[in-house]
């Protein structure tokens, strides 16, 4: 089941900014799991499953959007400049296929670079068009694209683009699926924009004003050859649980209650501390007054690039992790 509904959500187009198409798929899936649906200005999705009187409001956020690219310019030749959506690596992201909105495709490739290291600079897109003109009807300045949907099985791992944060987002229906009912409020929220500056959690959080917030993202996960720096999280070790990253400290309360609840249900897990990044648990923790927040993570090998790759056992066990905690707090 977690491999089909991974893979449904790892297809709809949505970078940053254009996520309506990945929102109107989630709304279909997890409409029937919970009580009030809606979107708001920012085009995050939120799936409330009502609690009773005196419980607490749990906010979950996983992240919809995607990193991509945008059109700036085109060459005379017909070739497309474009700037990126989000943390693109230009050296693992040329030679590959890109689709646009309106379903138009093209290559992106890198020029020479000599002595020159990759870059955005470098990049272009190769629309078959053979004028500027001609390639602008095509793609017209500020179109976005996207690597297209390739999954590809390795052993009881998956690799494809965009497992940032698509893989979160099939362990929130997942969770929505087979939770069972507890005294507390929860709000199943998939932001839009975070790629760009967790900004659909922070008007979110806003508005929900949640008791703890839990956000459910990826993490870059170590074990390749030359690590650097070196990263502890292994993929098929269980979630992480996150201690600390570039933009927050988790708060001990939840962290700790993350942890008691997976040793309680004998569910694996790792301990995460991450020297940068951040997730939308940042947002969350200072909205309005704050709010005690913390970050379950998934760990990712080739974080940012078209083969991110997880481990299907631990999305499953994520799942197992909330459900506990949810169904044992306080």
């Amino acid at each position: 089941m977690m491999q089909e509904t991974l893979f449904d959500v790892l297809k709809p187009f949505g970078p940053s900014g254009c996520e309506t198409q990945i929102r109107l798929k989630l709304t279909e899936w997890i409409r029937p799991y919970v009580d009030e649906i809606w979107s708001d200005a920012m085009n995050n999705l939120i799936a409330v499953r009502r609690g009773e009187q005196g419980g607490k409001r749990i906010m979950l956020s996983a992240h919809m959007d995607t990193i991509g690219y945008m059109v700036l310019a085109a060459e005379k030749e017909g070739f497309l400049r474009v700037t990126s959506i989000g943390g693109v690596q230009p050296a693992q992201a040329a030679a590959r296929g890109v689709v646009f909105e309106n379903g138009a495709q093209g290559v992106l490739y890198m020029e020479p670079l000599g002595k020159d290291k990759p870059s955005m600079e470098k990049l272009f897109v190769d629309v078959g068009a053979q004028s500027a003109q001609e390639a602008l009807a095509i793609a017209p300045i500020g179109s976005v694209c996207v690597h297209p949907f390739q999954p590809f099985l390795c052993g009881e791992r998956v690799s494809a683009p965009y497992m940032d944060d698509r893989s979160a987002c099939a362990v929130l229906l997942e969770l929505s699926r087979t939770l069972q009912k507890t005294k507390h409020e929860i709000a199943f929220v998939f932001s839009a924009q975070e790629e760009v500056g967790c900004r659909g959690a922070e008007t979110a959080a806003y508005a929900l004003e949640p008791d703890i917030g839990i956000a459910v993202d990826i993490t870059p996960a170590g074990g390749t050859p030359k690590d650097e720096p070196p990263l502890p999280v292994r993929v098929g070790k269980g979630p992480a649980i996150k201690v600390k990253d570039g933009y927050s400290i988790s708060t001990p309360s939840v962290r700790d209650g993350l942890a008691d609840a997976a040793r309680s249900a004998a569910i694996p897990f790792q301990y995460e501390v991450l020297p940068y990044g951040g997730t939308d648990a940042h947002a969350i923790m200072l909205s309005r007054g704050g709010v005690p927040a913390c970050t379950l993570s998934i760990p990712c090998l080739y974080s940012h690039s078209p083969v991110e790759t997880v481990s299907l056992g631990d999305l499953e066990q994520s799942v197992a992790l909330l459900k506990a905690y949810l169904e044992t707090l306080a």
